[in-house]
Formats: C-alpha cells, sequence, structure tokens
C-alpha cells in the first residue's frame, strides 16, 4: 500500500501547556483555518480542556482527543480517567505510551498495550508512541528497543492494531530542537510498515514524532513510510501548526 493511499494525519500534543484564556485563541484560529488539505489534523489537550475543545471545535474539520487513558474500566483508581469518559467527550483520539508516560510513570511496554486495548474498546483511536533513548539511538538497538515496545500492543491482534496509529517518536529528539533526519525517520518506519505487513495491516497510520516544525516537516513527509505527524511545541502556534499540516 502507498503513502498515497493512506491518508496523512498531523496530530498535535499540547502536552501540560494551556488555559482557558490562551486555548480560545488557538481553538479559534485552527477552527477558522482552510483545512481543506489532504491532512487529517487533530489536538490532544489537557484532560481539563476536553469541554473547551469539544465545544470550540465541534463541525469543524479539526478532531481532538486526549493525552492519556486509563488501563482500567472503572473503579477505585483515583486521578485516573478512563476510555468511556473521553468518549463523553467525544475524543477521536488518545495518545497511549508517550515517551513522557513511560519515562516519568513507569508505563510498560504491557501497560502501554492495555490501554490501547481499552480506548479501542471504547471506540476510541489509539495513538501508540514508541521511541528510543539517546543511549540506545548511539548503541544501535533503535529496532531492537522499537520491536520490543510494540510486541504485546501487535499481540493484540490484526482487528486491534488495524483499529490504532502508531507514532515513532525517537526520545533523543522531543523539545530538543533535534530531529532525526528524514532517511534516519524513514529506515525506522519502515521497520515498523514491515512488522506491521507481517500482521496483515499494513494500512496503519504511523506519524513522526520529535520535533517537527513547517521547516522540516515537508522533507519528513515525502518519505514513503512517513504519514504525518505527532507534533509537540509547535501544535500551540496556530500558524505553525497549520503549515505543518499544510506542508
Amino acid at each position: 500500500m502507498t503513502q498515497q493511499a493512506r491518508a496523512r494525519l498531523v496530530l498535535g500534543n499540547w502536552k501540560m501547556h494551556g488555559s482557558l484564556a490562551e486555548n480560545e485563541l488557538l481553538l479559534a484560529a485552527l477552527r477558522a483555518a482552510d483545512t481543506n488539505s489532504s491532512s487529517q489534523i487533530g489536538v490532544c489537550v489537557p484532560f481539563p480542556y476536553l469541554a473547551q475543545a469539544a465545544q470550540a471545535l465541534q463541525g469543524s474539520a479539526v478532531s481532538w482527543g486526549a493525552q492519556d487513558v486509563s488501563a482500567h474500566e472503572k473503579g477505585a483508581y483515583t486521578g485516573e480517567v478512563s476510555a468511556a469518559m473521553l468518549k463523553d467527550f467525544a475524543c477521536r483520539w488518545v495518545l497511549a505510551g508517550h515517551s513522557e508516560r513511560r519515562a516519568y510513570h513507569g508505563e510498560t511496554d504491557q501497560t502501554v498495550a492495555d490501554k490501547a486495548r481499552a480506548a479501542l474498546q471504547s471506540g476510541l483511536t489509539p495513538v501508540v508512541c514508541v521511541g528510543e533513548t539517546l543511549n540506545e539511538h548511539e548503541a544501535g538497538q533503535t529496532l531492537a528497543v522499537i520491536r520490543r515496545q510494540l510486541t504485546p500492543v501487535l499481540a493484540l491482534g490484526a482487528d486491534a492494531v488495524a483499529r490504532m496509529v502508531l507514532a515513532y517518536e525517537p526520545i533523543w529528539a522531543i523539545g530538543s530542537g533535534r530531529s532525526a533526519t528524514p532517511e534516519q525517520a524513514q529506515d525506522v518506519h519502515a521497520a515498523i510498515r514491515a512488522e506491521l505487513a507481517a500482521l496483515g495491516t499494513p494500512q496503519v497510520q504511523v506519524l513522526y514524532g520529535g520535533s517537527v516544525k513547517a521547516a522540516n516537516a515537508a522533507s519528513l513527509f515525502a518519505m514513503a513510510d512517513i504519514d504525518g505527524a505527532l507534533v509537540g511545541g509547535a501544535a500551540l502556534v496556530a500558524e505553525e501548526f497549520l503549515r505543518i499540516a499544510a506542508a
């Protein structure tokens, strides 16, 4: 399946940024923009702002989602947010296994797979993130790390994986201003695509994340197996984010 047969997807991850006033301006700018491009566009916002995003973006071409989800359906899990709760806010997307969740909250590869399963059971599309550290990258362990992270996710089966999005985000490139070259990113994306093809799900979108900007988006998107971007800091500036989507 060619890249052209897979729709391009550009998702913004606001991380722990935003306020009601700042969000109002950003969301209004995204809604007002001409989004009749070949890219699907969405934003993943902090939990407290889901209602605001849903209200501001309803009926527009811009979709929305959350940055995390509980692996549990309901119960005594203080501070966690279930997939069903996210569905109440008409979320389409939810990030699972972002490198910051893995690093700061001890999420294991199996935890990430469990969260992806919970999201799917509520009709959400999990965006499962994988990526290696700088030490792993320099030691030539990138593909081994990616395969390890993907193993419990792919074990959910082809039917489940076909309803996911994957995102390769080299940890050494996140927020560092240092992006993988398009060729480096393509090599990893091609390896991920091979894993997907072996499962029978080559159509799954695979995004790149890691210091994506308007200046490097076009060269990344030109690669055969890069289907879009998971955008961090640049997603907080409407003009920059929309330029990435249009690249």
